[in-house]
């Protein structure tokens, strides 16, 4: 069904894939190797410093704000 309520029009779509200049070539498995040689390392490099802005703000809180308070109890 199109825009117009017309189901009796038949839309021709087709797939990128069905064009074989289009579909990129199988890898090799030394290439694949080789691209996987060094691991996630981008991935650990972003999330070593996520964590390391998470304990930042957490030690600010509880330096600039928990122990300025003074004793409880």
């Amino acid at each position: 069904m199109n825009l117009a309520g017309n189901t009796n029009e038949l839309e021709h779509h087709s797939s990128a894939a069905s064009e074989p200049e289009r579909v990129v070539p199988a890898i090799t498995r030394s290439s694949a190797l080789e691209a996987l040689k060094h691991g996630p390392r981008g991935a650990l490099v972003i999330a070593t410093f996520a964590v390391g802005v998470l304990l930042t703000g957490w030690l600010l809180f509880y330096f600039l704000l928990f122990l300025s308070r003074g004793h409880v109890g």
